[in-house]
């Protein structure tokens, strides 16, 4: 492979150095690093980051090939800076065996625009009944350790508890999707002033942090670990916070929308605000804002979940539930933590590479810029203004909700081991 010389990028948003990449991994940062034999990238102070890691994905394959494949999720995976991502189980047939992880997994080898690591079944279609093959899944060639029955919430505290008792003999963790499903029969958004002013079914906050509040005192029973999907209330922070400081192995996560869009939205009726938590209110999103910037919540995780046209192009009582996210989450999570002033780009390296690839075991990802490292990085122009426009997606969905709305920063290049999956902003 060809040598590449990154000159002038801020690495981690610090100075300008240069960055000598050889083959698949990183040979030398300094400054006036010789370009010989070297294509030369004129980085003029973009930002260098790791290459960014999601651990909650949904490529929807096999199964529903017409919302996302394999291929066009890690396409746009790479055009949103990330190196690797973790696909939920929530495909057809379920990923719930060794034999559906490692064709997943399989797949994200094959296409090689970023790494795929699958996230298996807690219970057998996810029916919450029957735990699935937790052992045989993890001694896989795909070697699961994350474990989720996202799209459902794992709502049997006995089958809770033995899974967080099994994935403890070899480090693994569960992943919760916090909702008691009594609790939200019917529900079609957040309980609240909106609801009550539309007539909605009412999503209320109690039924996600119940469940957070019985997982994180089950991971303390066992002494297993548990990680929240998707926390989205200024209550389940709480919960969380107070979780860590009884020591409680608990880690969770927080999508770009639950950071930026709140349930006023919903007033248009307009399904691509229909999303899995809800939308919640400003306190919400302000208390979010908060826990992610002092640690509480520990990563930024997108959610993508594609759906086809026909699916969110309806009346908001009939679609489905869901947003696509891997493109334009950088840009998100820039507009509201780092051009705000609540993270800096090294906080950012931390919630989007170096903690979620530490959760999920990410191999040679989410790794110190540094002489000796694998080559995954990410190119950002963060002086960019541009509007969102989703005809311009690799993914095979268009479910934004940032349509029309200008967001910051740009990925000019991602590098995959070495090699570039985007060159100039585009595809390579």
């Amino acid at each position: 492979m060809s040598k590449i010389l990154i000159r002038g990028a801020k690495v981690l948003g610090g100075e300008p150095q240069d960055v000598l990449i050889d083959g698949e991994t990183i040979a030398a940062l300094g400054s006036g690093l010789s370009p010989e034999g070297a294509t030369v990238i004129e980085a003029d102070g973009k930002i260098l980051l790791p290459g960014l890691v999601d651990l909650h994905t949904h490529l929807r394959e096999p199964g529903r090939e017409d919302s996302e494949t394999v291929l066009t999720g890690t396409r746009a995976a790479a055009g949103g800076g990330y190196t690797a991502v973790f696909a939920m189980a929530n495909t057809f047939p379920v990923a719930d065996t060794a034999g559906v992880v490692e064709q997943v997994y399989r797949l994200g080898q094959e296409h090689g625009y970023c790494d795929v690591q699958p996230i298996g079944a807690v219970t057998v279609g996810l029916e919450g009944k029957k735990l699935a093959e937790l052992g045989a899944m993890h001694e896989s060639a795909a070697g699961v350790t994350v474990f989720s029955d996202d799209g459902k919430c794992v709502d049997d505290a006995v089958i809770m508890r033995r899974a967080l008792e099994y994935v403890k003999a070899f480090g693994g963790v569960v992943a919760q999707h916090a909702q008691e499903p009594r609790l939200t029969e019917g529900a079609q958004m957040n309980e609240g002033v909106v609801s009550a002013e539309l007539g909605l079914g009412g999503w209320p906050a109690v039924a996600e942090e119940s469940i957070i509040a019985r997982d994180v005192l089950l991971a303390e029973h066992v002494g297993s670990r548990v990680h929240i999907c998707h926390l989205s209330t200024a209550g389940s922070v709480e919960i969380v916070r107070w979780a860590k400081s009884r020591g409680i192995d608990v880690t969770a996560e927080v999508t770009p929308h639950h950071l930026l869009l709140t349930d006023e939205l919903v007033r248009t009726y307009n399904p691509v605000y229909k999303v899995n938590p809800p939308l919640r209110t400003e306190r919400d999103v302000m208390a979010l804002r908060e826990a992610l910037a002092d640690g509480t919540i520990d990563i930024v995780a997108t959610d993508h979940a594609p759906h086809p046209h026909e699916d969110k192009d309806c009346e908001w009582a009939a679609a489905a539930m869901g947003m696509v996210g891997l493109e334009t989450a950088l840009s998100v999570v820039q507009r509201t933590m780092v051009d705000t002033g609540l993270l800096t780009w090294a906080d950012v390296a931390d919630r989007m590479s170096f903690a979620p690839a530490r959760i999920g075991q990410a191999t040679g990802h989410g790794r110190p810029i540094s002489a000796g490292e694998p080559a995954n990085l990410t190119l950002v122009d963060s002086a960019y203004r541009g509007e969102v426009d989703p005809a311009g997606f690799a993914s095979r969905s268009r479910n934004t909700p940032y349509e029309g709305r200008e967001l910051p920063g740009r990925i000019t290049h991602t590098f995959l081991r070495g090699r570039a999956t985007v060159v100039d902003g585009k595809l390579a």
